[in-house]
């Protein structure tokens, strides 16, 4: 699955990314080392473009730098409010007032919020610079730092306005685990299991095996889990970078949106307040349960999804103010909509994803009751 390494006294892991733009992921503790070889020859400037609450991080990362690179370090809001034009457009600014060029790189540090928003700045810059991520959350690490989308939000959804711009590097450095909050680490399970259900059970087994080590940051349990979920998200992205389609009846990287679409719905109705990852458990359990209502999975699988989910500790049902109503809305302007025609990525068996395109209304409502009475 992955090549062994040694870096400074820990082991690490390297997954190679193939297709088009081929870059690394580095995994592994105390790696910050190994940031200029990811950053390469020839640049003068790094942009480091840092979540505001990790000053004292990103002094780090900047130590590392500075010597070898002029660094412009540009602190952004925390979360959400980070994905904004008026962001991004405060770091074009910045960017030109230093000259940035085209040799030059950006480094984003931080959670998916700044992965997002920051590649979305390389993207756009020049028509695209390059851009090396280090994650510091489990949701950025196995989510949002790998497979090149980038984005930003606007008033009618999340993640409407984007670009997909591959990183030259990552640089998952699982110290940054060790102080984060143990919701935030339990939020980002959220995507590790989705990674088990639509590709490599192997996930499953080892949550409900041992829930407890799946949440602790320095077991070996948590970095196979970072490692296999990083490779599932590896193996479709270089079969299908822009979301084109799979073959053979596979959906392609929308596999990954696996309970997204309710998730993104959930998650604009809280004003971003939930987690992300939060979100996508309860999105995957109403798509389990739209599944079973159509009659595509049956009761053990779409019940292995509660159980799965809620091991780690992750909410399984909803019990916020937008009712079935208004969560269709905002679900109809998802981007995997296709013209007023609703499309989830479902189950056919476990690991064996498809699209339900045209979902019955009546399907839809008994999906939602399940999960507000999970609640």
């Amino acid at each position: 699955m992955s090549e062994p390494i040694t870096a400074g006294t820990e082991s690490a892991a390297v997954l190679h990314v193939g297709g088009g733009s081929p870059y690394d992921v580095v995994i592994g503790r105390s790696l910050l080392e190994r940031l200029p070889a990811l950053i390469g020859d020839g640049v003068n400037q790094v942009a480091l473009l840092y979540a505001g609450d990790l000053e004292q991080q990103a002094q780090r990362v900047a130590e590392t730098l500075i010597g070898t690179y002029d660094v412009l370090a540009l602190g952004l809001p925390d979360g959400e409010n980070a994905k904004s034009a008026a962001v991004a457009n405060d770091c074009w600014e910045a960017l030109g007032e230093r000259n940035f060029t085209r040799s030059d790189v950006v480094v984003t540090l931080g959670g998916g919020a700044t992965t997002d928003l920051g590649g979305f700045v390389a993207a756009s810059w020049l028509r695209g610079v390059r851009v090396v991520h280090i994650p510091t959350t489990l949701l950025a690490m196995v989510d949002a730092a790998v497979g090149g989308k980038t984005g930003i939000n606007t008033g009618a959804g999340k993640n409407l306005v984007g670009a997909f711009h591959e990183p030259a590097g990552v640089l998952c450095d699982l110290e940054f685990l060790d102080t984060l909050p143990a919701e935030e680490l339990i939020a980002g399970l959220g995507e590790v299991v989705k990674c088990g259900f639509i590709a490599d059970p192997e996930i499953l087994s080892l949550v409900e095996s041992d829930p407890d080590a799946a949440r602790d940051p320095r077991s070996p349990v948590l970095r196979e889990l970072v490692e296999r979920s990083i490779q599932v998200k590896i193996d479709v992205v270089v079969a299908d970078l822009k979301e084109t389609g799979g073959v053979d009846g596979h959906p392609g990287r929308e596999a990954l949106n696996y309970g997204h679409t309710m998730a993104h719905a959930i998650e604009r109705a809280t004003g971003y307040a939930i987690r992300h990852g939060e979100a996508v458990s309860i999105g995957c359990i109403f798509v389990a349960e739209l599944a079973r209502a159509a009659g595509v999975i049956g009761d053990e699988l779409a019940d292995r999804h509660r159980s799965a989910f809620a091991s780690v500790g992750l909410p399984i049902g909803w019990s916020g103010d937008a009712g079935f109503e208004d969560l269709l809305a905002t679900m109809a302007v998802d981007k995997k909509s296709r013209g007023s025609q609703l499309r989830f990525v479902v189950l056919d068996d476990l690991a064996v994803p498809r699209i339900l395109a045209g979902p019955d209304q009546a399907h839809l409502r008994t999906a939602y009751d399940a999960i507000t009475r999970s609640a």
